[in-house]
């Protein structure tokens, strides 16, 4: 199954899923195999880590402020004030951060490679890589998917770093609250466990990330204008991705609430 081709055609969105999907298997069979360009690894890492560090930081550092302001008001009406870090932890550390710092991800670097892939396509120098006999799994996608793999979780805890020091500085500067109260709280939430499946998500946000910057890539087809709407796709439909993932994780290993029979 091929997406339609033409000059004023574009693959429906269904084609491109499903091409994305076969992606992905692909990616894991011939990572399995050892066939990977592994001298293109770290320039994509670099492109998805360092590169994406600074709006990371600064997105979780505002919204961090912005999580225990908003927190704390409701708190300080309520008596407990010194508890804001504990439920900063809860939901920022476990859900916001991971997910914010994906979304960042995914319109840096996931349009980036959409637009990167897309060029080369109606450039049509991917069809140059086949008359090279060079796979462009193991050229062009698997090093951009791995290089997801291994950044987005960094970045996450780095992130959450920042987040925390955001939420810090704001409690200590408008509620008064000691840092050292604040971070007392936060470890009295924020579990190993918490921080493992920080990783955990990490690497899914990640394989999602490249590999729908890469599978929309791919799949484009006719101009210039087509670039532009494929990277445009992709940071859309990863962000998508991004939340039905966490979704999936939090009903698949999150503690349900049990129905006790009246």
């Amino acid at each position: 199954m091929s997406p339609r081709s033409g000059a004023n055609s574009r693959p429906y969105g269904y084609i491109r899923f499903a091409f994305t999907l076969l992606m992905i298997g692909q990616v894991w069979l011939h990572l399995i195999q050892g066939k990977t360009c592994l001298k293109k690894v770290p320039e994509h890492l670099f492109k998805t880590g360092p590169a994406s560090m600074l709006p990371v930081l600064l997105a979780n550092l505002m919204a961090g402020m912005i999580f225990t302001i908003q927190t704390a008001r409701q708190l300080d009406s309520m008596g407990a004030i010194n508890s804001v870090g504990g439920v900063f932890a809860l939901a920022f550390g476990r859900e916001l951060a991971p997910i914010l710092t994906a979304c960042v991800v995914a319109g840096q670097v996931g349009s980036a490679f959409a637009a990167e892939i897309g060029a080369m396509k109606i450039s049509e120098q991917i069809d140059a890589l086949y008359t090279l006999r060079t796979d462009p799994i193991d050229y062009l996608i698997l090093p951009r998917v791995l290089a997801c793999c291994a950044m987005v979780p960094i970045l996450i805890i780095l992130g959450l770093v920042f987040g925390i020091g955001g939420g810090i500085f704001a409690a200590a500067q408008l509620y008064q609250v000691p840092p050292l109260v604040f971070l007392d709280s936060v470890r009295s939430f924020l579990l190993t466990q918490d921080l493992l499946m920080l990783g955990f998500k990490g690497v899914l946000f990640g394989i999602a990330i490249g590999a729908i910057g890469c599978g929309w890539g791919m799949t484009t087809y006719g101009g210039v204008k087509q670039v532009g709407e494929s990277a445009t796709a992709a940071v859309i439909v990863s962000g998508m991705a991004i939340f039905a993932i966490d979704l999936a994780i939090s009903l698949l290993l999150g503690d349900l609430p049990i129905k006790k029979p009246m």
